[in-house]
């Protein structure tokens, strides 16, 4: 992983957290316990501050950043799919935000909400608890039910344990 001190501010990591190598981790950035930081995440904390919670799954390419003297918050039990892009917004628990998803300054993305592939969330926006938003500009589609909780909870368990248990021991460097 490459982790840098910006300006005196030096990321924290959590304990089981698992980086990868080519993950970029700058300045102002508390990352969880559990996490799993993908190959090519991007996480700026250079000019505002980054706070992602336990067993959140920043998956490959994702970048998030926060603006000057701001925080860009990702909750617990957070899925943000290949290639997200969370720029100053907060992503409350158990959100899952799909691969190219862009969730913009100042938005709100509430508890179990799912935020479709390739969807934006623009500048102020505010997804309520639970709801399935799609499309450019994301608009509310549906709820979550019950069984999209329970399989998004197992699927959580997987990014967990690759971060805390496979990847440490498994995850061999070989070129």
């Amino acid at each position: 992983m490459t982790i840098y001190e910006f300006e005196g501010k030096v990321p924290k990591i959590g304990k089981g957290a698992y980086v990868f190598d080519e993950a970029v981790i700058i300045g102002d950035v508390e990352i969880g316990e559990g996490c799993y930081i993908g190959a090519g995440a991007v996480l700026r904390g250079d000019y505002g501050t980054i706070r992602v919670g336990d067993n959140t799954a920043v998956e490959d390419n994702c970048t998030i950043h926060a603006r000057p003297g701001e925080i860009c918050t990702i909750g617990n039990n957070v899925t943000l799919g290949h290639g997200a892009i969370i720029h100053n917004a907060t992503i409350k628990d158990w959100v899952v935000v799909g691969m190219g998803a862009i969730v913009s300054d100042y938005s709100t993305v509430g508890e179990w909400a799912a935020i479709g592939e390739g969807a934006v969330v623009k500048n102020k926006s505010e997804i309520p608890d639970g709801a399935i938003a799609v499309g450019v500009p994301a608009k509310v589609v549906s709820q979550t039910s019950e069984e999209y909780r329970k399989q998004w909870t197992e699927f959580k368990g997987i990014y967990t344990d690759l971060a805390t248990n496979r990847y440490p021991d498994g995850l061999k460097k070989i070129g």
